[in-house]
């Protein structure tokens, strides 16, 4: 008798211990349509993100409309480009209705053209001008588009890996939930070309624009994504006025 009671107060110790590290996972919505749902209410706070895609698979847009989400909340995010002209960028993001000037002004939005060559130079300083950022305005969403230009600076697996490390272990001590986007056509789901990548982020979203008969659709796969019970279906989604919009499994 004895015996049974010490057996049930050990399970439950067991499951209160459960339960509480649960609790400790805060999660950061990213308020587009549809997509909290699939990833258990969004992002891990402080989590690091790979978005991966073709040209045209709509990455930019998916990374603006992350930050658009903590914008509208109020939270100071960065948008780190190394590819985008700012004028350029500006004016296309109008059609979506974000005017980032207007959140620029209210400080809100920082906008930050970067060349690759930099961020490597900063890694050997360890932070640099970004990390300066975003101490000084406490930015709490972080976009980097992309890392491809990045990754092409190092021509060995192995430099490429040490810099992915290098790379995520500083966007980590940042405090901030970022999203990096990657170009890369993945037409099979058997993983990713760059493993030192695929290997160090946090979540991988792969976004598909494939051709079916005459014309080309847009489908989102989770591939991963840590301490969180994800869909593994593919799900169709469409680039309207407002962004991107996710529907239900194929």
């Amino acid at each position: 008798m004895v015996k049974k009671k010490k057996v049930k107060i050990i399970k439950k110790q067991f499951k209160s211990k459960e339960n509480s590290s649960a609790e400790k996972v805060q999660k950061v919505l990213t308020y587009i349509p549809n997509f909290d749902k699939l990833i258990q209410g969004g992002f891990e706070k402080n989590s690091t993100n790979l978005v991966v895609g073709g040209a045209g698979s709509g990455k930019t847009i998916f990374a603006m409309q992350f930050v658009m989400g903590g914008i509208k909340k109020g939270e100071k995010c960065l948008y780190v480009t190394f590819e985008e002209k700012k004028d350029q960028f500006y004016k296309h993001m109008l059609q979506f209705g974000w005017n980032l000037e207007d959140y620029e002004k209210k400080g809100l939005f920082t906008f930050l053209e970067y060349a690759p060559l930099k961020v490597k130079t900063m890694l050997e300083e360890g932070g640099g001008s970004i990390e300066n950022i975003i101490l000084k305005n406490k930015i709490s969403r972080v976009v980097i588009d992309s890392i491809s230009s990045f990754a092409l600076l190092f021509e060995k697996e192995l430099e490429k890996k040490e810099a992915a490390l290098a790379l995520f272990n500083m966007i980590n001590d940042w405090d901030c939930t970022s999203l990096l986007t990657l170009e890369e056509d993945v037409s099979s789901r058997d993983g990713l070309g760059s493993k030192s990548l695929e290997f160090e982020a946090d979540s991988i979203v792969i976004l598909y624009y494939a051709p079916d008969k005459k014309e080309r659709h847009r489908y989102l796969e989770i591939l991963k994504m840590r301490g969180t019970k994800h869909s593994t279906k593919m799900h169709k989604f469409d680039i309207a006025k407002t962004g991107v919009i996710v529907h239900g499994a194929r």
